[in-house]
């Protein structure tokens, strides 16, 4: 599995004509989806049940792994109250940046390189 979502990304990044055509049309959504009004990045919405997320989670930095909860929670009390935050604390698009999945993508690719190393096999020359 190359990711822990489906993604067209690497396609359209390849061919800027298609990026700046749909930048637009993906900053819209990112705001329908209704994430960023209660505080999370698109990251905080991957789920956890996959073993690479969880080693993915274990790599964060501190920081980043606290500032995750953080959002995680504080948009947990905002659902249960059915309110959104202020404007001024909703997650801004240029901070809505990949932090979980780079090191998901690390991951699995190391589990490939492990995956091929096993599968080795050595041939002697007599």
């Amino acid at each position: 599995m190359a990711s822990s979502y489906p993604t067209l990304a690497p396609f359209i990044f390849k061919r800027p004509w298609l990026t700046n055509m749909l930048r637009p049309v993906a900053n819209w959504y990112g705001n329908a989806a209704g994430y960023r009004q209660l505080g999370l990045r698109a990251d905080d919405l991957i789920v956890e049940e996959n073993e690479n997320v969880i080693k993915a989670l274990k790599r964060l930095p501190p920081k980043e792994a606290y500032d995750r909860v953080y959002r995680i929670r504080r948009a947990f009390q905002c659902s249960t109250t059915h309110k959104l935050l202020p404007k001024s604390e909703w997650t801004k698009i240029e901070e809505d940046v990949p932090y979980l999945q780079p090191l998901i993508d690390q991951i699995t690719a190391e589990d490939k390189e492990r995956a091929a190393l096993d599968s080795l096999t050595v041939i002697k020359n007599h």
